[in-house]
């Protein structure tokens, strides 16, 4: 279970960084965004990311951190969709990174939370291991980025980050149905 959690977090984060690392330069191209714009997104990804962990916060105590991160992995997932989507329209890949901003943090603090549940005897290493992953998951999304930005294919970058966070997601689904079938009936 441990290491499927710590794949969960490897493709959370190499899906985002895919967009995330050239998100500037995308939203310049893709909609001719000045400096402002821009800022105005980073803004919305940081903020939207504030809101995330603190719904995040209130509801695992009565969701518990598998149904809490499936959410947030969605949330995650609907907002580079809409990126990949909305790619040409400023407003539309706006509001999109807001959705997106919602689901960023708070996926990587559940999979902490889920870490320490799956293998309580282990949660200093898998903690550890997970934010090694999240390192190793931004450079594999940053390199995958940088190939398709250098090779001008701006709008594949959005639908190759879809890709891993569907992954993601799925992987997540999957450790929820490991989870409920290693439990006691």
């Amino acid at each position: 279970m441990v290491v499927l959690l710590l794949l969960i977090t490897t493709l959370q984060m190499s899906g985002q960084f895919v967009v995330f690392t050239f998100i500037g330069p995308l939203l310049t191209k893709l909609t001719d965004a000045g400096p402002d714009a821009v800022g105005l997104v980073f803004a919305c990804y940081g903020i939207f990311g504030f809101i995330g962990i603190v719904i995040a916060t209130r509801i695992v105590d009565s969701w518990g951190p598998y149904k809490t991160s499936l959410l947030f992995t969605s949330l995650l997932l609907a907002g580079v969709t809409g990126w990949a989507l909305g790619a040409g329209s400023y407003p539309l890949m706006a509001a999109s990174v807001a959705v997106w901003g919602l689901g960023f943090a708070s996926t990587n603090s559940m999979q902490q939370v889920r870490l320490v549940i799956a293998a309580p005897a282990l949660a200093p290493a898998s903690v550890s291991l997970n934010t090694s992953v999240l390192y190793i998951g931004q450079a594999v999304g940053s390199a995958i980025g940088g190939v398709l930005f250098a090779r001008d294919l701006l709008h594949a970058a959005g639908y190759v980050s879809m890709g891993f966070v569907a992954l993601a997601l799925a992987m997540v689904v999957l450790t929820g149905r490991v989870r409920a079938s290693a439990s006691p009936a």
